[in-house]
Formats: structure tokens, C-alpha cells, sequence
């Protein structure tokens, strides 16, 4: 049956018309269209999307991680852009198969040629193996590995080794492989001895400390087993380690970051250093998390040969990814929207809340769905005891609302500053009533719960963009 669909549908003209009626339809009835056109293409045509993916004039760019990959490929898109190239991605965050097939698909012309010079897409830890092997990548940046979603995934271990597999595959001379040496599962890869490999780090040990976080994961050595031992900890597992025991050790980064400065939720700035070069880079964007997100970019882009002025100017450029540090208005107050979905970018948000004055008002919104995690045993796993103190009001909300607000009790926060209301529009216009004109909400939601919120703010409340680019779906 499957066959007859097929040849009924012969010419790539009618698959592409096809998806865009399809996306068409999509956006009438509330959709984002972000995968749909690309799942029933793929099943009329299975191999589209790689054959779209090699006629890119620019090849394609992979961007895989546990945390950071949509801010990261928002950050490179901005560089690329600021380059002079049209770049294809999947820019809402369809990291699956599908979503990358939709967005070849919706820059591609009538006559099946693509539209843009480059292809940039995020995928999926899981799935990137498949999509590199499909799509040829000119680069592939494999930024970190944290534990995010066992019951789908499994073990770190399992995911580090498909990764070494598949970029052990990729063509030596066409691909670039850049990886970041301060996670030890994922610097691994240094030692396949490419012809194009980089690797990126932090070198200022003043960003970082020497206690390890309850959400550190890699704690042993890839090769003995040995427990590492850090000479400083950036973020989670991610350091300057070393074993004692045989040696194994962090790789030197080809690219890294020196004196770097946080000024909280104001943004961050550090000293980027190429082999041929060095700037000064500023990010709007707060936090160590979006440092080694804007070092992952500027490596990438360092490798595809961008010039330096053009990977400055687009980190300064850049401004927020989907659902994440998204600053809003919403009638007299600031609402600063800040996606949490794991431990260890959970304790990053925290850390940068800490550098904050004064004490915050805060809307913790926690789901148990498909895309964020049916376990959400990792929040006992997060350091909330430090925001004991820290807190004028605490409104939990979502499917396991209740869950959340335990969690803070017994982290040390006043229970008489804690509020559960599970539905999301309620939850909000209760945290909203608890925020003074001159104070900010803080919205920390897993994935599901902040595509929920981004729609009832939408819909219900009178919105005004701080970023400029930002898009409401």
C-alpha cells in the first residue's frame, strides 16, 4: 500500500507544494507546523530530506546537547546571518527527524531546490547518529551530555558511545567535528584523531569553584573508571579534570574563553581566543550556561571559516532563543521567562538568580509529559537550598505542581511564601498579583509547561516585546 502511495505522488515539485499546503493548514488551525509536513513527506519519499540537505551550496551544520543546543544554533544562525548567508533551520526547536525534514522542506523551491545557502539544525542527542549519517555535515558541534530524561534515553555512557560511532563515520576531510573539552564523556571524541577537529573550553578558573554540584554526572575517569579530579568545576561535571590514576586527562581547547564576567540577568562577557586571533565578546544573555553557549557557536563558526568581526558582531546581535531568557511585559510588569528541564541548567538558573539584588518573586512550573520527563525525581537533585532566603513569593504550578512546592519546603523556604495553583493562566495571575510594579517574575518552566505559558500569555494577556526578534507562536 505504502509502494502504490508512493509512486502516486512522482515529482518533488508535488511533495514540496504538498508540505506547504500543509504547513498552510497548520497555521490556520493553531499548529506551528513544525513537523507535520516533514512526517507525511518522509513517508511518501523517505530519502528527501537528505537528498534537499546535500544540494545546500554550504552543506549543513548539526548542533546536538543536552542543554543549550536551540540558544546555540540561534547564536550561530545570528553569526551566519551576519555573514551574508540564508540559513535554513529549525529554528522552533523540532530537533526529531521530522522537524529537520520540514525545515529543508520549507526552503526548498518548487523544482526541489533549496533556497538558502546553509543548512542549520538542531538535533536531538539520540537522534543526531541518524541525521548525521543522512545529511553529510559539512560540521558537527557536540556541546555537552547531562542526564535529561532517563526513562527515554537511558545512561550517558550509552548516548557518548553513538556519538563516537557516528562521528567516527563521518567523511575525515569534508566534516569538522568541534567538541567541547570540559565535559569528559563528550572530549572523548578528541582522541579519533580527526583531520578537521576542534575543541572549545573555558580557561578562567575564577568562573568556576572546586565543590561539585549534586547534579555533577561524568564523575569517573572514561578510561579506568577512576573518580576525576577537578582543578576547578564550571558547570555540573563540566571542568579542567584529570585522573590520578592513568593519566587520562582534559584536552587543550583550540578555542577558549578568558576572562569571563557575569553581570546577572544584565548578560555576560568574556575574552574569546582563536589560535589566529582574540576579541572581546559581550552576550545579552546571563549566566556560565549561555558563555559556553556563545564559546560552542563561535568555535563552529571559527571552523566554517566565518571572519572574526562577523562572529563578534552576531553574538552582540543575538538576543533570546524560544522559551529561553525571554524578557517580557505583561501590563506593569517585567516577566523574565527562563526554561529549566534537567539539574544541571536548573542549578545554572539558580546560580544566576543568586547574583541578582535582593529577593525574587518566582513561578515554578513543573509538567511530567512525553517532552520534559514522565521521572521528575532530578528535582531533588537540583540546589534549591540555596534559594532559602532569596524568596518573596513562590508560586508552583503545572501537572506536578504540588510535587515542586515540597521540593522548595524542604529546600528551606518559608511555606507561607509558597502558592499551588496547577493551572498555568491561574498560576500566573497570582505570581503576576505578588510582583510590585517595580520587581521582576521569574518564570522557571520545564519544556511543555513553557510552551503552555507562551500561548496563555498570547492569548489572555496584553504583551510587549523587549527583544526584538522575539516571535509569538
Amino acid at each position: 500500500m505504502l509502494d502504490k502511495i508512493q509512486n502516486s505522488i512522482p515529482g518533488i515539485s508535488t511533495k514540496v507544494a504538498l508540505s506547504r499546503g500543509i504547513v498552510a493548514l497548520s497555521g490556520r488551525i493553531g499548529h506551528g507546523g513544525t513537523t507535520l509536513p516533514g512526517r507525511v513527506v518522509r513517508v511518501l519519499d523517505g530519502d528527501i530530506a537528505p537528498r534537499l540537505g546535500r544540494k545546500l551550496d554550504q552543506g549543513c551544520v548539526l548542533v546536538s546537547a543536552t542543554n543549550g543546543k536551540t540558544t546555540t544554533s540561534a547564536m550561530i544562525a545570528a553569526i551566519l546571518k551576519e555573514s551574508g548567508l540564508v540559513v535554513a533551520r529549525n529554528r522552533e526547536g523540532a530537533n526529531l527527524a521530522a522537524g529537520v525534514a520540514t525545515a529543508l522542506l520549507k526552503n526548498a523551491s518548487l523544482a526541489g531546490r533549496p533556497t538558502a545557502d546553509i543548512g542549520l539544525f538542531e538535533v536531538d542527542e539520540a537522534v543526531f547518529p541518524a541525521i548525521a549519517g543522512q545529511l553529510d555535515p559539512r560540521a558537527v558541534l557536540l556541546m555537552n551530555l547531562f542526564r535529561d530524561q532517563l526513562d527515554r534515553y537511558g545512561e550517558l555512557e550509552h548516548i557518548a558511545d553513538m556519538w563516537r560511532d557516528a562521528v567516527k563515520k563521518l567523511d575525515q576531510r569534508r566534516t569538522i567535528a568541534i567538541v567541547n573539552a570540559d565535559d569528559p564523556l563528550v572530549a572523548e571524541m578528541s582522541k579519533l584523531k580527526r583531520d578537521a577537529f576542534l575543541c572549545f573550553g573555558i580557561e578562567d578558573s575564577t568562573a568556576g569553584g572546586l565543590v561539585m554540584q549534586h547534579a555533577s554526572d561524568s564523575k569517573y575517569c572514561t578510561v579506568c573508571g577512576t573518580p576525576f579530579k577537578y582543578e576547578v568545576l564550571f558547570m555540573g561535571h563540566l571542568g579542567k579534570y584529570h585522573c590520578p590514576n592513568c593519566g587520562n586527562r582534559r584536552p587543550s581547547p583550540t578555542i577558549f574563553a578568558e576572562n569571563v564576567h557575569l553581570d546577572g540577568m544584565r548578560g555576560s562577557s568574556f575574552d574569546l581566543v582563536t589560535p589566529d586571533w582574540r576579541q572581546a565578546v559581550a552576550v545579552a544573555l546571563p549566566g556560565l550556561y549561555n558563555v559556553y553557549n556563545a564559546l560552542g557557536a563561535a568555535a563552529c563558526c571559527f571552523g566554517l571559516k566565518v571572519a572574526p568581526d562577523q562572529i563578534k558582531n552576531g553574538l552582540k546581535s543575538f538576543g533570546a532563543a524560544f522559551g529561553r531568557v525571554e524578557r517580557l511585559i505583561i501590563g506593569e510588569k517585567k516577566v523574565c521567562l527562563l526554561l529549566v528541564k534537567n539539574p544541571a541548567g536548573f542549578n545554572e538558573v539558580v546560580r544566576t538568580l543568586l547574583i541578582e539584588p535582593g529577593q525574587k518573586n518566582l513561578l515554578l512550573a513543573l509538567n511530567d509529559k512525553i517532552a520534559d520527563g514522565r521521572d521528575i525525581s532530578w528535582i531533588w537533585d537540583v540546589d534549591l537550598e540555596a534559594l532559602a532566603g532569596e524568596v518573596l513569593s513562590a508560586t508552583c504550578s503545572g501537572t506536578r505542581a504540588a510535587e515542586m512546592a515540597m521540593r522548595l519546603k524542604y529546600a528551606g523556604l518559608n511555606a507561607k511564601t509558597l502558592k499551588v495553583r496547577p493551572d498555568l493562566k491561574t498560576a500566573l495571575r497570582v505570581a503576576l498579583a505578588h510582583t510590585k510594579d517595580d520587581e521582576t517574575l521569574y518564570v522557571l518552566p520545564t519544556y511543555t509547561a513553557m510552551l503552555a505559558l507562551r500561548q496563555t500569555i498570547h492569548k489572555h494577556f496584553q504583551t510587549e516585546n523587549e527583544m526584538a526578534d522575539l516571535v509569538w507562536k
